[in-house]
Formats: C-alpha cells, sequence, structure tokens
C-alpha cells in the first residue's frame, strides 16, 4: 500500500474514532446527570421514578423516567448504540493498524520479550478476550449483586492485567492494551446487556406483560460502569505520545492511579448532579493520586556515563550517532518501509534539525526508551550515555 495513502486512512480512522467517541461520552454523561438529577414531585403519573426540568437553545425539556416502561410507546424510539459500536469499531481497526499490523514497531520490546510478531498478535487479541469474559463472569456472579464489592474486586483484576501486560508488551503496548480490555468491556456492555435488555423490555410491554426490573437493574449496573471507566480509558487513548508514563517501570501503577482519579472526578460529579452533598474530598483524592502518578512519571537518571568530569563528545559524533540510528525515519525522504514523511514533522537529518530537537531527543532516547520504537535500529547504552554528555552541555554544534 502507498505510504501516503496508508496514512490518509489513519488519519480518517482517528478522526472518525474521536468523533464517535465524544457522541458516545457526551451521551453518556448526559444521561448519568439526568438519571441523578431526576425528583419525585407530587402528581407524577404511576411509574415515573422522577423528572428533571432543563433548559437549552431557548427551550425548555420536561424529562420524565419511568421506573421500569411507560404504559404506552411511542411508534418511534432513539435508540443509543452506534455511537459505541463505532468508537469500538474505529478503535479496534486503530489498534490492527498501529500495532497489530506492524508489532515489532510498538508492540514488541526485545528487552521485555522477544516475541514473534505472530505471537504477539495471538497474544494481544486473546488477552483482551479473556480479560473480557472475566469481567462478564464477575458481573454475572453473585458477585455482581455488590456494586461496591464488584467495583474492588474488578479493578484489582485490571491492575493485575495491567502489570501482566507490562511483562509481555513494550511499554506502549502495554498501555494500549489495557485501554483497548477497558473500551471492550465498556461496549460490549453497551451490546450484550444494556440493549438487549431495553429491547426485552419493549417486547415485554408490547404484549401487555410487565418487564422484569431485573432487566433493568442490569443495564444500569452497567452503563454506571461505563461512566466510571471513561476517563481512565481516554487517559490510555492518548498515553501513548508521552514516555514518561508508558516507558517507565511504574507504568503500571501510574495506571492504576489514573483509574482513582477518574473515580474521583465521576464520583464528585455523579453525587453533586444527585443533590447530594458535594464530596469536595473527592479532589483531595483525585490530587494525591496526581501528585503521586507525576513523582512515579519524573524522567529517570541519565545513562551511566552522562554526569562524569568528560568533555562532551563533538557534534561530529552526534550526528553519526543520529544519522544511523535515528534517520531513517527521521529525514524529509524516510526510508523505512511504509513512512511516507517523518513522523510528527520531525527531521533529524541536518545539523541544525537535531540541534532544534535536542529536548525532544532527551526527552524519547536519553530520559526513555521510547525511541527507536523496540530499538529497532540498536541504538546502544553507551551511545545514550553520549547523548546524554552532549544534551548537559548545552547541545553544542559542530
Amino acid at each position: 500500500m502507498d505510504a501516503a495513502f496508508a496514512d490518509g486512512i489513519e488519519l480518517a480512522l482517528r478522526w472518525l474514532h474521536v468523533i464517535a467517541a465524544i457522541a458516545w461520552i457526551g451521551s453518556s454523561f448526559y444521561f448519568i446527570h439526568l438519571d441523578a438529577s431526576l425528583e419525585k414531585r407530587p402528581g407524577l403519573p404511576t411509574g415515573v421514578a422522577g423528572e428533571a426540568w432543563q433548559v437549552h437553545g431557548g427551550g425548555f425539556y420536561r424529562m420524565r423516567k419511568y421506573t421500569i416502561a411507560p404504559p404506552e410507546l411511542p411508534e418511534k424510539l432513539t435508540w443509543f448504540k452506534w455511537e459505541a459500536y463505532t468508537t469500538w469499531l474505529s478503535g479496534f481497526a486503530l489498534l490492527v493498524a498501529l500495532y497489530y499490523a506492524k508489532p515489532e514497531l510498538y508492540l514488541i520490546d526485545p528487552a521485555v520479550r522477544p516475541l514473534e510478531p505472530w505471537r504477539a498478535v495471538v497474544v494481544g487479541v486473546s488477552s483482551i478476550l479473556l480479560g473480557y469474559l472475566v469481567y462478564e463472569i464477575l458481573c454475572r456472579s453473585p458477585l455482581g449483586r455488590d456494586d461496591r464489592l464488584l467495583a474492588i474486586v474488578g479493578s484489582a483484576l485490571l491492575l493485575l492485567f495491567a502489570f501482566a501486560m507490562t511483562r509481555i508488551f513494550s511499554g506502549r503496548g502495554a498501555v494500549i492494551q489495557t485501554g483497548a480490555l477497558l473500551g471492550t468491556c465498556m461496549v460490549a456492555s453497551v451490546a450484550h446487556v444494556i440493549i438487549p435488555n431495553q429491547r426485552k423490555a419493549v417486547a415485554a410491554l408490547l404484549v401487555g406483560r410487565t418487564p422484569d426490573p431485573e432487566l433493568g437493574r442490569r443495564a444500569k449496573q452497567r452503563s454506571l460502569h461505563n461512566n466510571y471507566l471513561t476517563l481512565p480509558v481516554v487517559f490510555t487513548m492518548i498515553a501513548g505520545h508521552y514516555p514518561l508514563v508508558f516507558d517507565n517501570r511504574w507504568n503500571w501503577l501510574i495506571l492504576a492511579l489514573v483509574l482513582l482519579i477518574g473515580f474521583a472526578v465521576r464520583h464528585f460529579f455523579n453525587e453533586r448532579h444527585a443533590g447530594r452533598p458535594s464530596p469536595w474530598w473527592s479532589w483531595g483524592v483525585a490530587a494525591a493520586a496526581a501528585a503521586a502518578a507525576l513523582g512515579l512519571a519524573r524522567p529517570p537518571a541519565a545513562p551511566t556515563g552522562a554526569a562524569t568530569a568528560s568533555p562532551p563528545p563533538a557534534f561530529a559524533e552526534i550526528e553519526a550517532i543520529v544519522a544511523s540510528r535515528c534517520a531513517m525515519c527521521h529525514a524529509e525522504h524516510p526510508v523505512w518501509p511504509g513512512l511516507a514523511a517523518a513522523p510528527k514533522g520531525v527531521r533529524l537529518d541536518t545539523p541544525e534539525a537535531i540541534r532544534r530537537w535536542a529536548p525532544l531527543i532527551a526527552r524519547q532516547s536519553v530520559h526513555s526508551r521510547a525511541m527507536p520504537p523496540g530499538n529497532l535500529s540498536g541504538l546502544e547504552a553507551e551511545e545514550r550515555a553520549r547523548l546524554a554528555r552532549w544534551l548537559e552541555a548545552g547541545a553544542p554544534g559542530g
């Protein structure tokens, strides 16, 4: 496939993924807010759990929620499902295009585990499926009757999954695998629980039967899970661009802290929207977790040999390292197969460009091992040390 065309396909998929995610997250947040803000007022029809008056766009809206279903249904119902399905389909397509189609770039790290490409893909897909099956079993087990206990056990298992991924894949791969598992669980809940249960309730009404209240309980439980997992999932989607998060020995613990931050923030707004006392302590928990995550994400010390009294290497040495280890991709005309242009527009094929991007070199190749991806070009520890000494000296030119 032509490299420029492949880039265009990737851009289109990213755009679709972002648009669909905005639509899905927006509707999810709205309905959680609506459900929490419903009030039981005198004079409401039988079966109405509560109502809320809202104003938007110059108009007034009177929203009511029936505990099971209304006595009669209109001809047309609005179903909120395609936003979720499109988000997952486009996200999985990106996962395949960026990670599974070329696993040696971002999924495999020989320093972690030298997997053959096909094995890495099989492990990646099967781990997501296994993780989802465990989640489904937990929700349908007696444990699923206790929301708090289910949340504790589920969070612990998710942390174990993230830790396991860091022992199999690259840091970037481990983070995206964890995010893919969360996204899969969320969309599967929509496809296999929320929407089917709503359809069963509608079908029962059409034949004059009262729908089983358990259908609504299970659907609401999954919807609440999705609400609390949204912020951590969004974080995993963007964390792959920041090596201080994914190329870090504590990346699994950082993910756990992000999970805690997401839970705390959503809990605050859920309680506030419900009209209950605002749990301001949630922000303290979120702030403490964020501070801990930032502390863990601090860059490690420069490679051994950097902090010495020896003079910095000559710029010609630096230029030779960059030319042999980086410039096959980061050039005006990349020679790496499948690249139409330098990734993110970062060119390292001239002395001026190398000095210009010195801070990025420090972040990607000295304070982390994010580049080269999977260390495909074999950048050695001694070469990283020389880059570090050059950077400490102020990145002098030739």
